[in-house]
C-alpha cells in the first residue's frame, strides 16, 4: 500500500511539475481545444455520414466509404504528407486558401483538421454498423407500415436504438482525436506555443531528454484514456444489441 501511495505521489508531483512548463501548458490547452473542436465537427458530420453509407448504394457511397476508412488503414505520417501536398501553398486546395488569404497549413486549424480526420474512422463505424443492421431496419418497416411518418420512426425509434452506438463511436473518435501525432505533425508542422499538441510534446520533451516531462504527459494521457473507458463500458452495458 505504502509502495501504491508512493507512486501515486511520485506521479501527481510530476504532472504538477510538468504543467509549470509553458510550452507543456500550450500544449495541453491547444489539446483540450482540439477535443472540443473535433467533438462538434463529428457531432454535425457522421450521422448523416453514417446514415448515407449505411443506407444508399452506389459507386459514389463506396468511393465515400474508402475515403473514409483510409485515416483507419493507411499510415498517418503517409496521409498526412498527401494532405499536405494537396493544401501546401502550391496544392489543389491550397492555392485556393491562398488566393483567398486563409492560412491554414501550420496553423492551429490544421490541428482541428487532423484531429477530425484521425477520428472519422473510428466515430462512423459504430453508428454505420447499428443503422445496417436487420433488425433496426425491421423495427422501422413496421412501424412505417402502422402509419408513422419518416421523423416520427427516426426521433421515436431509430435514435434511441442508436444513441449508444453513436456515444461509443463519438468517444472512440475523441480518443484517437487527442492522441494523433502523425497527420498533425505533417499539417500543423510541431510548432513551440503554436501547433504543438500533448502528443507531439512528449516526443518534443523526450527528443529534449527531459524524460519526467514526458512521464508526467504521458500520466495524463492514461487518465483520459482510463475516463473514456470507463465511459465506454457503462454505455456498452446500456447498449441495445441491435
Amino acid at each position: 500500500m505504502k509502495n501504491s501511495a508512493s507512486f501515486v505521489d511520485n506521479g501527481v508531483q510530476l504532472m504538477l511539475g510538468a504543467l509549470e512548463s509553458p510550452e507543456i501548458v500550450f500544449a495541453v490547452l491547444l489539446t483540450a481545444k482540439t477535443v472540443v473542436v473535433a467533438a462538434v465537427l463529428f457531432l454535425l458530420c457522421y450521422p448523416p455520414l453514417a446514415w448515407l453509407l449505411a443506407r444508399r448504394k452506389g459507386l459514389l457511397v463506396r468511393a465515400l466509404s474508402f475515403l473514409t476508412t483510409l485515416p483507419l488503414v493507411f499510415p498517418p505520417i503517409a496521409l498526412g504528407y498527401l494532405l499536405l501536398l494537396l493544401f501546401g501553398r502550391n496544392g489543389l486546395l491550397g492555392s485556393l486558401l491562398s488566393d483567398a488569404g486563409i492560412a491554414f497549413v501550420f496553423t492551429p486549424v490544421a490541428v482541428y483538421f487532423a484531429a477530425f480526420v484521425a477520428g472519422l474512422p473510428l466515430v462512423v463505424r459504430p453508428l454505420k454498423n447499428a443503422l445496417e443492421s436487420e433488425m433496426l431496419q425491421a423495427i422501422e418497416f413496421t412501424a412505417r407500415v402502422h402509419g408513422a411518418t419518416p421523423f416520427t420512426v427516426f426521433r421515436r425509434i431509430t435514435m434511441p436504438l442508436v444513441r449508444p452506438h453513436l456515444a461509443a463511436g463519438l468517444l472512440l473518435g475523441l480518443t484517437r482525436a487527442s492522441g494523433e501525432v502523425g497527420i498533425t505533425m505533417m499539417l500543423g508542422g510541431n510548432i513551440s506555443d503554436r501547433t504543438n499538441t500533448l502528443s507531439l510534446e512528449i516526443f518534443n520533451a523526450v527528443s529534449r531528454a527531459e524524460f519526467d516531462a514526458a512521464t508526467a504527459l504521458c500520466l495524463l494521457l492514461t487518465i483520459f484514456t482510463f475516463v473514456v473507458f470507463c465511459l465506454l463500458e457503462i454505455i456498452q452495458k446500456r447498449a441495445v444489441k441491435l
